[in-house]
């Protein structure tokens, strides 16, 4: 069963962040709180986890997964950002904000969308993230838990340990998780096209 760490929402105990971070080095899957809801985390070099997030998920090969950030520039190391994306970036980070852009040759290929090679990133608003992406040292892989026959505003704890702590190795608790859902921006074209619209409210800049 997956081991649960219990850390602070604002001030996480470096101990348990870097217990998590290390399951994730060892190939392993975490779940971790974000600024819209929980999250699986997995690193950039497990090429197995695309498939088994995607069964957790009940999802197809195609979806597109995330990368988690530290900041812009991180950011800029792995897709393609041209002066209206990083002034709508610019704006609305740290957030709850998905942004899909075309990736760079840095992004594995099997983590980016097979057939639009394009990648979403994000730079959430959340401590136990930033701590999360200052250990690891580099963006983290990440997807929306989400459970078909759960309403995902009553997510907690003692469900996801229920519905998935035997295939992942770590689950941090921070306490309360707000659970709505980032606003998925796509900027691959040049343009900004609303695909989901979640907690995030854009703002044309």
């Amino acid at each position: 069963m997956a081991n649960i760490l219990r850390v602070h929402p604002e001030n996480p105990q470096p101990r348990s962040i870097k217990a998590a971070i290390d399951a994730l080095r060892k190939g392993g899957l975490i779940i971790y709180p974000t600024d819209s809801g929980y999250a699986i985390g997995w690193g950039m070099e497990n090429h197995k986890a695309p498939k088994v997030v995607a069964q957790i998920k009940q999802i197809d090969a195609q979806h597109h997964f995330t990368m988690m950030c530290q900041n812009i520039s991180q950011m800029t190391d792995f897709v393609l950002v041209d002066n209206v994306a990083f002034r709508l970036i610019k704006h609305h980070t740290p957030g709850a904000y998905t942004f899909i852009l075309p990736a760079t040759r840095k992004v594995p290929k099997k983590l980016h969308h097979q057939k639009r090679k394009t990648i979403g990133v994000r730079i959430a608003d959340h401590a136990v993230v930033n701590a999360l992406l200052e250990e690891l040292g580099e963006p983290l892989m990440t997807s929306t838990l989400e459970f078909p026959d759960i309403d995902m505003y009553e997510l907690d704890v003692d469900d996801i340990e229920m519905k998935v702590g035997n295939r992942v190795e770590v689950i941090i608790d921070a306490g309360y998780c707000e659970q709505d859902p980032s606003t998925v921006v796509d900027l691959s074209q040049g343009e900004v096209d609303i695909i989901r619209q979640g907690k995030g409210v854009i703002d044309f800049v």
